[in-house]
């Protein structure tokens, strides 16, 4: 099954055929083998059958723009309220790459999570009160990035974006780069309004009946197998304290369901997601296709068992699958992702100057893991202190070395496959965080040996302990003389 999938995208991808129907995303043999096994326990993470997968309600509903009310198009409200629910992805209009493409585009920036819908008036009220406004990003059209509203067979219902609340790139001008890292753009994309519009109490109550808020943010991250008192500390914090791991003021960064407040993982930049072989900073999952980006996204919308060989996060009650992305909206946004290349940088500096740039790289043996054109072989490293056994399952994409860089993310989370992925170079200069916690904020720190000391207070993400620590790993070109490290510089901008 799993190879009539790839043989089926790889015609979409390169024929321009039309294409109908998406494959089937969550199939049994291509769940298989898919996921990385975890380094301490030597297992891959469960998974939902795809019987389990499919019994649930599908969803593909087109969403509308939440607008500011005084940006709002005439007669936008009525004519909003007589809509009826249609769906986002229609594969009857669908007749080539293209068009699957473009409508992947489309998804992407305007599907919307199930988990985050509300259709109770005190939503809906909130979300065209203009207080509630204040402070939030508008996009040049007058419209908030990140709240959708949608029609379904309940009627009208405010929602969050799936994608694009996250992957988006803010620019100055108040456009924005969809797909993009996150990154700190002022005023920032906010939520609207207080906690109630946060949708956050309907996700824990759906995700996680039966828990205090407490309790379901314990459950996300706890790893019996490298415990981590402060995550069982959870338990017993109050609102406010858990609240606070989250609110570190970087939206560059998040804590991922299986990660770890104290390791979280930065915000990617998904241009360069063809240029992988894996998925996530970890490398949880393979990457060969578009297929691939589609069972991810379904894993990380409602497929999660949370169960890793004996350990169960999940109560019986919570270990459900409540609902499931259309196959051709998940499809088409895998492809969509995959067609992406990162954008050039406009003003790359002199020729001399790059050249004698592209000589420090090479020289510096850069090009062994971010071998050109695609500035990464798509490999894994190690994370310290691990060694993976000579028959692991991925060791033809294991790179025998580490970088040094804090192990933490890929040792002590459910999340902990012992790799870390290595990056393409490719659009590094426009990319606002770099390393995986995105504790470096710019190519400048990232070569300056100053930051190794603890007294240093990393130009991006700080953590919830505090300013000052020093950034391990990465020591190569640390210790380059001023002209060296210029011209290395300008040539990383420059790919």
């Amino acid at each position: 099954m799993a190879l009539k999938l790839g043989i089926l995208a790889l015609c979409l991808c390169n024929t321009g055929l039309a294409q109908s129907a998406a494959p089937r995303v969550w199939n049994d043999g291509a769940l298989k083998d898919w996921a990385t096994p975890i380094a301490a326990l030597g297992v891959r993470p469960g998974s939902f059958s795809e019987q389990d997968y499919y019994a649930s309600p599908e969803d593909n509903y087109q969403t509308y723009p939440v607008y500011h009310p005084a940006r709002e198009p005439k007669g936008y409200w009525n004519w909003l309220r007589k809509q009826k629910p249609k769906p986002l992805v229609d594969t009857s209009v669908l007749r080539s790459r293209q068009d699957w493409v473009q409508a992947g585009a489309r998804a992407f920036r305007e599907f919307d999570d199930a988990f985050l819908r509300s259709g109770d008036p005190k939503h809906i009220a909130m979300a065209r009160d203009p207080a509630n406004f204040k402070g939030v990003h508008l996009t040049p059209q007058g419209h908030v990035l990140d709240r959708r509203w949608v029609i379904t067979p309940k009627g009208l219902e405010v929602s969050s974006t799936a994608c694009l609340g996250c992957h988006v790139k803010v620019e100055a001008n108040g456009g924005f780069q969809q797909a993009g890292p996150g990154n700190p753009f002022p005023p920032g994309i906010d939520d609207i309004g207080p906690k109630g519009t946060l949708l956050v109490d309907l996700l824990f109550e759906r995700l996680f009946p039966g828990d205090t808020f407490q309790a379901a943010n314990w459950r996300t991250f706890t790893t019996p197998w490298a415990a981590d008192p402060r995550v069982e500390r959870m338990k017993q914090m109050s609102v406010d304290e858990v609240n606070h791991l989250f609110n570190s003021g970087d939206i560059t960064v998040f804590a991922r369901f299986n990660g770890s407040p104290w390791y979280q993982t930065r915000i990617p930049d998904l241009h360069t997601l063809r240029y992988s072989r894996y998925i996530d900073a970890t490398g949880t999952h393979r990457l060969s296709g578009p297929e691939d980006v589609a069972r991810y996204a379904a894993l990380v919308l409602s497929a999660d068992t949370m169960s890793f060989g004996s350990h169960q996060f999940l109560t019986d009650r919570q270990r459900k699958v409540l609902y499931h992305a259309a196959d051709e909206v998940l499809f088409a946004i895998g492809l969509y992702l995959m067609s992406l290349e990162p954008r050039r940088n406009p003003d790359p500096g002199p020729a001399a100057q790059l050249a004698a740039g592209r000589e420090v790289f090479n020289r510096n043996g850069c090009q062994g893991c971010h071998p050109p054109p695609d500035y990464t072989s798509g490999k894994l490293t190690l994370a310290a202190g691990f060694t993976p056994d000579e028959a692991h399952p991925d060791r033809g994409n294991i790179v025998r070395v580490t970088v040094g860089t804090d192990p933490g993310l890929a040792m002590r989370t459910r999340k902990g496959t012992g790799f870390y992925k290595i990056p393409s170079l490719r659009g590094v200069w426009y990319r606002p965080r770099l390393l995986h916690d995105g504790s470096v904020a710019s190519l400048e720190e990232m070569f300056n040996p100053a930051r190794l000391r603890p007294d240093h207070v990393p130009g991006g993400w700080k953590g919830p302990e505090g300013t000052n620590r020093g950034i391990p790993g990465h020591p190569f070109g640390l210790n380059l003389q001023a002209g060296e490290k210029a011209s290395l510089l300008a040539f990383l901008r420059s790919l």
